[in-house]
């Protein structure tokens, strides 16, 4: 199925990969009774913050999604994906991300996913605010010519 100005798109692949994010998730919140909120599990998993889930239920989750990964490759072979061509700018964007997520209390998988089917005002406002910063970024990167 081709998307008209996405040539690339696999809307199947990807309606395949909410749902399981959404069944992930949700066997977290209901089997554990915790949000699945990536950036927080990677901090408890790595000693950078002392609360939230238990350490060992942390370093699990962000094993699977590394095992996931793999197990993915194995099956259907690598994924192909294109990076930004300038490796400082890669490094810079990756710290502005980690550092917005500690300040904003959480990530896309958390606010986005979980707070959001929550209702969650905080939640909703973080989602709104880190989509239009990520608009905003792309247009004034491709603008600029950074685009890629």
């Amino acid at each position: 199925m081709t998307i008209p100005g996405f040539p690339d798109a696999d809307p199947v692949g990807g309606l395949i990969g909410g749902v399981l994010i959404g069944i992930s998730a949700a066997v977290m919140l209901l089997g554990a009774g915790r949000i699945a909120g990536v950036s927080g599990l990677l901090a408890r998993a790595t000693g950078i913050a002392d609360s939230g889930p238990p350490w060992i239920m942390a370093l699990n989750f962000i094993v699977g999604l590394v095992l996931g990964g793999l197990a993915y490759a194995l099956v259907f072979g690598p994924a192909t994906v294109s990076y930004s061509p300038s490796l400082p700018l890669l490094a810079a964007a990756g710290l502005l991300v980690g550092f917005g997520t500690r300040m904003g209390s959480g990530c896309t998988s958390g606010h986005g996913v979980c707070g959001m089917s929550r209702l969650s005002r905080r939640s909703i406002t973080a989602t709104m605010v880190f989509m239009a910063s990520g608009i905003v970024t792309v247009a004034i990167a491709n603008a600029l010519g950074w685009g890629w």
